[in-house]
């Protein structure tokens, strides 16, 4: 699947950006289908990785979709082409943001999840990079719009993101508290951010800053959860309080039927 972008340029030159999206695994739920999650790879992975992840999951009423991100050139790489949601230097506060390939990919997950029966609950996570493409979509999802004003078309009941970061944190803050209706999605939605003390990748500092600032933003329905010595890696004990969380908060009775 593909998904073009136009910027403009200086002048009345405009540039359009064309990504291509690799495959999509799905892992169907084994039980009654109550809730849908796209979940995110990190930076250089594939679907497919997480896909044999999440299917040995004790969530029977889950379907899990798992698309792969686009090959493309990645700053922080020295331009070398990988499997990215979007292009990325330093993870830093100051570092700039790429709203265009952040769009793209918000755009892309809404649409894998737009086609789910109306009676069936939606939700995104993800590992790394794919935790913060997950955390962008639910900052598009509270403002009603992505970051190209583009409305936002679904509506998050769960955001899930494990050893990541908040794209665009610095003006999150006052964008919502500029809508009444985005401060009130802000308060409900559910978001959990777990994070290793160890992770050389992504440190940790970022993760607890992403959650500081998703709550003086205004997200109460936020858990952070800190694994003491865990590096860029997940192990059973982060997936089991995922699976008791999104148990918990999308009230998932585990039924057969």
């Amino acid at each position: 699947m593909s998904y073009n972008t136009s910027a403009v340029g200086s002048g009345s030159r405009n540039t359009t950006r064309t990504f291509e999206f690799g495959r999509t695994h799905v892992v169907r739920p084994k039980g009654k289908h109550q809730t849908t999650i796209v979940w995110l790879h990190g930076l250089g992975d594939k679907g497919s990785s997480w896909s044999q992840i999440l299917e040995t999951l004790p969530l029977p009423n889950i379907k899990w979709i798992c698309p792969t991100a686009p090959t493309r050139p990645v700053a922080i790489f020295g331009g070398f082409p990988c499997t990215a949601w979007f292009d990325m230097g330093d993870i830093s506060e100051d570092a700039p943001d790429d709203l265009e390939g952040l769009d793209a990919s918000a755009t892309h997950v809404a649409n894998l999840l737009s086609t789910e029966p109306a009676d069936i609950k939606l939700g995104v996570g993800g590992f790394s990079m794919g935790a913060a493409t997950a955390l962008y979509s639910a900052t598009c999802h509270i403002l009603g719009q992505y970051g190209n004003g583009n409305l936002y078309p679904v509506n998050l009941s769960a955001v899930v993101g494990l050893s990541g970061w908040l794209p665009c944190s610095r003006t999150l803050r006052s964008q919502i508290e500029r809508s009444e209706e985005a401060a009130r999605r802000a308060a409900s939605l559910p978001i959990l951010l777990c994070h290793g003390s160890g992770d050389d990748v992504v440190a940790h500092k970022h993760g607890e800053k992403s959650a500081q600032a998703l709550s003086s933003a205004g997200f109460r329905n936020l858990t952070f959860r800190s694994y003491n010595g865990l590096g860029h890696y997940t192990i059973p004990e982060e997936m089991d309080e995922v699976c008791n969380w999104l148990t918990s908060r999308l009230g998932l009775d585990g039924s057969w039927s």
